[in-house]
């Protein structure tokens, strides 16, 4: 079972997650409770985090983190709710003030 080390708010959690986990769901059903998240759905960026260590083991940033998150992926930037956890991974989620991208309205003529 990977091991997740959690930085929050001063203080790091350390838990223990099944494999192939996802640490929103977890954080939802209260087994992971330290973790801040919102939508579960990529469209929100409140779970977003910075990877430590462990980076190597998960997918690379899909299209909605692309999207969401822009050049913030190059430096590390993920949204927890689009991870798979397969093997140990160090994550933080202290100082990290992302905005989701504004909503382009169409203009009628």
């Amino acid at each position: 079972m990977p091991k997740v080390i959690l930085h929050v708010d001063g203080t790091v959690v350390e838990q223990q997650v099944k494999d192939n986990a996802n640490l929103v769901v977890l954080a939802g059903i209260r087994q992971f409770p330290q973790l801040k998240y919102g939508c579960g759905m990529g469209r929100c960026t409140k779970c977003t985090c910075r990877v430590i260590s462990g980076g190597e083991s998960i997918a690379p940033p899909n299209w909605k983190e692309i999207k969401m998150l822009g050049d913030k992926v190059e430096e590390g930037y993920r949204l927890t709710c689009q991870l798979t956890i397969e093997k140990d991974i160090e994550i933080s989620q202290e100082n990290i003030s992302i905005q989701p991208p504004k909503k382009q309205s169409a203009t009628i003529r």
